[in-house]
């Protein structure tokens, strides 16, 4: 059995331990409610752009555009995918990592030409260290997304899709759909798809006659300007639930550290009386030894 000072040592470096998993937590839940607000601050924006696209191709359902062609005269194997992967600047956060590297590992793996985008610092040195080419060009940090940084992005991204460096671009995310439940998926970006933009409509909505629309100077130009802007929208709200399901993570990861270090002080806190018995047990005894020596002499 260990001794006291043993003991007492570790019930220290515990408590110590669990002050950061606490102070952790607490960081983790602050974040997670200002990413959370500044989503629901920029939502209704997004949607009123998506609403605006579902508009134009009820109207117009036979528009051909840029950012809807599938590009169907690419072969698979020639198809120049790009794949963005968004992961955590920081660990201690569970499987949280784990599960997006995992499923940009099975894209990548199909069929094509992939070029690999990478969000956050963990998902570049794990895609480095096992072999992979990443975009050095594309280096930017996860913590507290901006509109701005999304947009910067999506240019990117749109630019190297119309210059037809790229016939596809996914993004992998996490995204957070309740407090206990994250799940990691796989958005396409570019091109779009019509049919994604119809199920939106409520139903019997499109079979309605709407009002008669107007674009000016055009419909390509209207949705040039437009699907950008969704695309930005797009990214922005994959990086905030990314970085919500991330603090979300963390905050798992760390009350379940501080349970478990409250597990271990209770077994220490018994090792400890047990130790300190033994050891007045002793000294009892010690005493009584010399009293009978000194009784007998």
């Amino acid at each position: 059995m260990a001794n006291i000072k043993e003991v007492q040592d570790r019930i220290k470096s515990i408590q110590d331990t669990m002050k950061i998993t606490n102070a952790m937590y607490m960081i983790a839940s602050s974040n997670l409610k200002k990413a959370k607000k500044a989503l629901e601050d920029t939502e209704p924006y997004f949607y009123t752009l998506q609403y605006a696209i579902t508009r134009i191709l009820r109207h117009m359902p036979e528009l051909e555009h840029t950012y809807f062609d599938t590009r169907s005269d690419v072969e698979e194997k020639d198809r120049k995918i790009g794949i963005i992967a968004v992961t955590s600047d920081k660990g201690m956060a569970g499987a949280y990592n784990h599960n997006v590297v995992k499923v940009a590992e099975e894209k990548l793996a199909g069929e094509g030409q992939k070029k690999l985008f990478v969000l956050g610092e963990l998902g570049r040195q794990y895609f480095q260290k096992h072999g992979y080419e990443i975009d050095t060009q594309f280096h930017y940090t996860v913590q507290k997304p901006t509109m701005h940084r999304a947009r910067v992005i999506s240019e990117q991204i749109v630019d190297m899709y119309n210059s037809k460096e790229l016939d596809e671009v996914y993004i992998v995310f996490t995204q957070m759909n309740n407090s206990i439940s994250m799940e990691t998926r796989t958005l396409q970006l570019l091109p779009l798809k019509k049919g994604e933009f119809e199920r939106k409509v409520p139903t019997g909505l499109a079979d309605i006659h709407q009002e008669d629309i107007q674009m000016v100077p055009s419909e390509k130009d209207v949705l040039n300007m437009t699907i950008p802007n969704y695309v930005t929208g797009t990214i922005y709200g994959a990086l905030v639930e990314s970085y919500s399901s991330e603090q979300n993570s963390r905050m798992m990861a760390m009350q379940s550290s501080t349970d478990n270090a409250r597990e271990m002080l209770a077994e220490l806190s018994i090792a400890y009386n047990r130790a300190r018995q033994a050891a007045i047990t002793q000294e009892i005894t010690e005493v009584i030894s010399g009293a009978r020596a000194q009784k007998k002499k």
